[in-house]
This record gives structure tokens, sequence and C-alpha cells, in this order.
């Protein structure tokens, strides 16, 4: 997906704590550099602030990072010459989507919740139940004589 001129990423979104590969077809490949570096931080204050040399192919300058629980990364380019492609001064920033854990039930340390059996009192409604059905269901056949009875041949 192309998110930004001649940058890709292979997600739709980039969220917490998932790897990324990067892709870079901007001035640098067009250019036909051999070496291009991604200096990449996170958050408005460039956090956690790293450079990796990305590789050469020929869908363009490619790289994997793993997204850390900042709210976006930023990055931007440079070539062995030390000369940037740094989105004409903006960098390039995107937003990360934090993991959503709403639904998680967590206990006091943080662990997932032991899943409780079923009361018993659960499990007695449901056979009650299910006796009122089928009660309910073969009691007129009973009545009006409309069933089969199942008759042993003896032999």
């Amino acid at each position: 997906m192309e998110l930004t001129k001649n940058i890709f990423f292979n997600t739709d979104k980039l969220v917490e704590g998932a790897n990324v590969k990067i892709s870079y077809t901007g001035k640098f490949f067009q250019e036909n550099c051999s070496d291009v570096y991604i200096h990449y931080g996170f958050g408005l204050l460039w956090e956690n602030v790293n450079e990796i040399k990305m590789e050469k192919t020929e869908l363009g300058f490619q790289t994997e990072l793993t997204l850390n629980g900042a709210d976006s990364l930023n990055f931007c380019f440079k070539n062995a010459n030390n000369e940037w492609d740094n989105n004409d001064g903006n960098n390039y920033i995107f937003p990360i989507e934090q993991v959503c854990t709403d639904l998680v039930v967590t206990n006091e340390d943080n662990s997932l919740v032991k899943p409780r059996r079923l009361r018993k009192s659960y499990i007695l409604s449901k056979k009650i139940r299910l006796a009122v059905y089928k009660i309910i269901s073969y009691l007129p056949r009973l009545i009006s004589g409309n069933y089969k009875r199942k008759v042993d041949n003896e032999n």
C-alpha cells in the first residue's frame, strides 16, 4: 500500500508491536544510489532513534522495523554521500495504532484470568429447560396416540 510519495508498507495500517516492511522508491532509488539508510525514531520527540542500512531490490530499497508503543513513526533517508531525503524538511511521519485491549480480561498481575467453570445452577437450569421442551413436544403425541412404539420382533 502506498501511503505517500514513493514509500510503501507491507500492511494497511501500522500497529504497535508489529513488524513492518518499508519500501522506498524515492529520490535515491531513482538516482541509482548504492547505499541508502533509514534514520527513524518514534513519537513527536524522535525517541529510540536508530539507523539501518536498507537492502537494494528491484522494488526499491527495503528494510523491516518493529514498531514500539509510541503514537507515530518518524523517518527520513540518507545516502552514502550524507545527502538526505527528509520530505522537504518535514520528515515522513505515520501514525501507529495502539492495540485494543478493552475486551481482554486481566487480573492484578496483568495475566489473563483463568476461565471460570459453569455454575451448577446454570447447568441445572439448562437441564430443566431441555426436560420441559421434551415434555411439551412429546406429551401431545402421547395423549393423541399419534406416535410409533418400538415393536420387538420375537423369533
